[in-house]
């Protein structure tokens, strides 16, 4: 295991040149996951608001990571670094409607003011995250987006849900969220096996397989949870 602080050879494929050639593939490896995962549920035939949501949310990330995978690293040498923002914000978009999923799952089990509140405070998020990663050209405020939505909203709604319920597609929910604050961790610390596989195509192995993870959440959802009525005591 080694830091990883140099940057991945170039190749030249048919004379095209190739920048971090193993990083743009696994980008594209997330994209294909992504793209798969929506292609399962538009064939489940779920049309509950949660999947939808979440359908959404992989056809975006998948086109997001794709186009920051090729314009961030493959071709960056032809793109601007302002470039960049595109994929980005696609993502961010994308992490969006995940919290609108979270959100409508949970929508019988909190209060509808809370509820309300919740969904402002996640589009007032979005926007301040839009407007910094746009004018700084900086991923840090996608990776502070990503941390509010995956870990402040996603993970501490379905938290809830599998509390009151046992759902299991909450359940498999948390085991993506905990997937992909791997991912998050192998990239923020650039830990790293080989400069051939560096920080950032091992994180993308891991969001793979947390996409993944959210896919078998996502095909055992329901109907959004009821309150549980309250035990009644029996005497004896």
């Amino acid at each position: 295991m080694i830091l990883s602080i140099l940057r991945q050879p170039d190749v030249n494929i048919l004379g095209i040149k190739l920048q971090e050639p193993i990083t743009t593939f696994t980008d594209l490896l997330v994209t294909v996951v992504c793209f798969y995962a929506f292609w399962k549920i538009k064939q489940s035939g779920n049309s509950g608001k949660a999947v939808q949501y979440i359908k959404y949310y992989f056809i975006l990330m998948g086109i997001g990571i794709a186009l920051g995978g090729l314009i961030g690293h493959g071709f960056q040498y032809v793109f601007s670094p302002e470039w960049k923002c595109v994929g980005w914000v696609i993502g961010m978009f994308a992490v969006l409607f995940f919290e609108f999923s979270a959100l409508e799952y949970t929508a019988n089990l909190i209060p509808k003011k809370l509820h309300k509140m919740l969904i402002g405070f996640c589009l007032i998020e979005l926007v301040i995250a839009l407007i910094f990663t746009v004018a700084f050209v900086n991923f840090k405020y996608v990776q502070y987006h990503m941390a509010y939505g995956f870990i402040m909203v996603i993970f501490s709604l379905h938290l809830l849900i599998y509390y009151k319920t046992n759902d299991n597609g909450s359940r498999w929910m948390l085991a993506g969220v905990a997937m992909l604050v791997v991912a998050i961790s192998a990239f923020s610390y650039r830990v790293a096996p080989h400069i051939w596989f560096n920080h950032n195509d091992l994180s993308h192995i891991f969001i793979a397989i947390s996409t993944y993870l959210f896919l078998k959440g996502a095909l055992h959802l329901g109907e959004p949870p009821k309150k549980l009525a309250p035990q009644k005591s029996v005497k004896k």
